[in-house]
């Protein structure tokens, strides 16, 4: 009987161990045998999710070789509160799978576990680090810094431990996107080193999880647009970079290679910023459809009219100095009558206004037909064609003489590229029209008044204008706002001063003025015979050696110590290229201008603008609904 009691004993205490003994073995086995150890020995015990469901595996301690230290488990979650612990590392080197609970297919959490060699040598460079320092800028001081969720079992502690220090902050908006791309640059690194190249099944892998990142992030800028496996999809790929890491362990190639990718980005880069300025100039030259529809409908109306009907009222009134008189000399119909519409609106007597609006041949029918059925209140105005103008001949102006001129022609349009010059801002047809330059002939074209107020098409009136005309320009004949707040609106930004003509006369840092909305004495205009002054500066530039564009630059010269400075808040530039123009300079100015590319009725507008600009024109007007003018 006790004979037969230890040999029941004996047999169970086999069936018992050799099970244990056996699945020992397996995992000693399977240390030595992979190539990736530990990987194989991480993706070994993955594979037992696909059959074990919420039950709890208890592994016996591993028998280690001396040349392998305590591997330290790292867990990849997205939530730490609900993903359980999976290693958990002890001093006395043993590594323990504990009270692990394994997730469903395709759900459960990357691993990783990292050797430490016997040898006291100094560690290699993380070659993921590497990567990261060569490709990222410095990130903003309140920004947390992207990196993933690590977590660690402390000896006796079955809890995890965050170790971000930001755990306790939010994620960084749209951090998992920019995690993504960040993938993407260190894989193509990858791919391109001579180490990994050689490793057929990892080359697979790689490239596969690269397709797999680049579905899930598409055309994606946020977070909340990414599908929801994208989060499986980029653990996935840490999961194979970290093998690709341990194969390349030669940081210098890697530096290598990314300086080389830097260097070609950064030659792209300067490609698309050609491409892009290029397209901006295009786009601010180019008329939309429903511009180019509004005068052909106009002048198909203008000319229905009968004779009687072509005529304003109040014509007694525009040659009367005692009224507030505007200039404008524009082809735009749409621009023009936001300005004239914005000044009358914020005019606390718009009958004492009046103005004068100068267009070419070509639409001087549909600028008269707008405001002969759209009549801006009480004010007057006067519509006139500049072929009308017969003493504004090349006898008599040199720059028209020169506008006209093949070399003129060819130094902007490119005819021929030997004498062109290379700067796409040139390539604009207004440095060719005679309505830019009109301005130097105020007193001509108004000889019974003695002070006008000029506004370029481009500007929003948002004030009463009438203070104007008794501002005192003490003896000064234009009356301006400065723009030498900003370094690159001074003289030597505008005039050649290596021209010994240029430097003799003018100080380089002289400070710059703006047009678009400017007073000039027109008495004193003449008496100071101001339109000598620029058709001898305009004769001299005959080969554009002291200036080469525009009327700015004339327009300095001519009023050189002629200008008397205005308050900023008469007139505040930029709305036409620069987002960041102070809302509150906006809001308190009499006159905003939109200087610059980015126009308002052009689709390159910057839209946090245009509202300024908008609310002045009436989009249910027959003639704007017509051509599908919308705001």
């Amino acid at each position: 009987m006790g004979r037969r009691k230890r040999t029941m004993l004996v047999l169970l205490c086999a069936s018992v161990l050799a099970p244990l003994l056996l699945y020992t073995d397996r995992l000693s086995n399977l240390r030595a045998d992979d190539p990736i150890q530990n990987n194989g020995f991480v993706e070994e015990v993955t594979n037992l999710g696909h059959k074990i469901e919420n039950e709890k595996l208890n592994a016996l301690p591993q028998e280690l070789s001396s040349s392998v230290k305590e591997p330290i488990g790292i867990i990849y979650s997205e939530n730490v509160s609900t993903s359980p612990p999976i290693l958990a590392q002890f001093n006395d080197g043993s590594t323990t799978l504990r009270e692990t609970q394994l997730r469903k297919s395709g759900e459960h959490k990357n691993r990783a576990l990292s050797e430490a060699p016997e040898k006291k040598t100094p560690p290699l460079p993380d070659i993921g680090s590497v990567i990261l320092q060569v490709t990222t800028k410095e990130e903003n001081k309140s920004e947390v810094k992207l990196e993933p969720t690590s977590t660690k079992i402390v000896p006796g502690n079955n809890h995890p431990v965050n170790r971000n220090k930001n755990s306790g902050n939010s994620e960084i908006l749209d951090s998992r996107v920019r995690h993504l791309k960040d993938q993407l640059i260190r894989a193509k690194v990858y791919l391109s080193l001579a180490a990994t190249r050689t490793n057929a099944h990892f080359i697979r892998e790689l490239r596969a999880r690269i397709k797999d990142v680049q579905r899930a992030l598409g055309e994606a800028t946020k977070d909340s647009e990414l599908p929801r496996n994208a989060y499986e999809k980029l653990k996935a790929m840490e999961q194979t970079l970290a093998k690709g890491q341990k194969i390349q362990d030669d940081c210098a190639s890697v530096v290598k290679k990314l300086r080389a990718m830097l260097h070609s980005a950064e030659q792209q880069l300067q490609v698309h910023k050609k491409q892009a300025l290029f397209l901006t100039q295009l786009a601010a030259k180019t008329l939309p459809k429903g511009l180019h529809c509004l005068p052909l409908k106009l002048t198909t109306e203008y000319y229905s009219l009968e004779p009687a009907k072509k005529h304003f009222p109040n014509e007694e009134k525009l040659e009367d100095p005692k009224l507030y008189h505007y200039a404008l000399f524009s082809d735009n119909i749409l621009a023009t009558v936001v300005v004239v519409n914005s000044t009358v609106l914020n005019a606390k007597n718009p009958s004492n206004h009046v103005f004068h609006i100068v267009t070419d041949k070509l639409n001087y029918a549909a600028m008269k037909m707008w405001f002969l059925a759209n009549p801006p209140g009480k004010a007057t105005i006067e519509v006139q064609n500049i072929e009308e103008f017969t003493w504004l001949n090349v006898s008599y102006s040199p720059v028209l003489k020169q506008l006209g001129s093949r070399s003129m022609i060819d130094y902007y349009f490119r005819t021929h590229r030997a004498n062109s010059d290379p700067n796409l801002k040139y390539r604009n047809p207004k440095y060719l029209s005679i309505l830019n330059h009109l301005r130097f002939y105020l007193p001509e074209i108004f000889p019974k008044l003695d002070k006008v107020v000029f506004l370029d098409d481009d500007i929003v009136v948002q004030r009463d204008l009438s203070a104007l005309w008794s501002i005192d320009l003490k003896g000064k004949v234009n009356g301006a706002v400065e723009t030498c707040g900003e370094s690159f609106h001074r003289f030597d930004r505008y005039l050649n001063f290596s021209n010994p003509v240029i430097a003799k006369k003018f100080d380089p840092r002289a400070c710059g003025w703006a047009y678009g909305m400017n007073v000039f004495d027109l008495a004193e205009w003449r008496k100071q015979k101001i339109t000598e002054v620029y058709h001898y500066w305009q004769k001299l530039n005959h080969d554009r050696q002291l200036w080469k564009l525009g009327t700015l630059p004339p327009g300095l010269i001519t009023f050189w110590n002629n200008t008397f400075p205005l308050d900023r808040s008469w007139h505040v530039l930029g709305l036409g290229y620069d987002p960041h123009v102070n809302n509150k300079e906006i809001e308190r100015a009499a006159v905003i201008h939109y200087n610059g590319n980015m126009k308002p009725w052009l689709e390159i507008g910057l839209r946090k603008y245009r509202g300024y600009w908008s609310k002045y024109v009436n989009y249910d007007q027959s003639f704007l609904r017509h051509c599908n003018i919308n705001p």
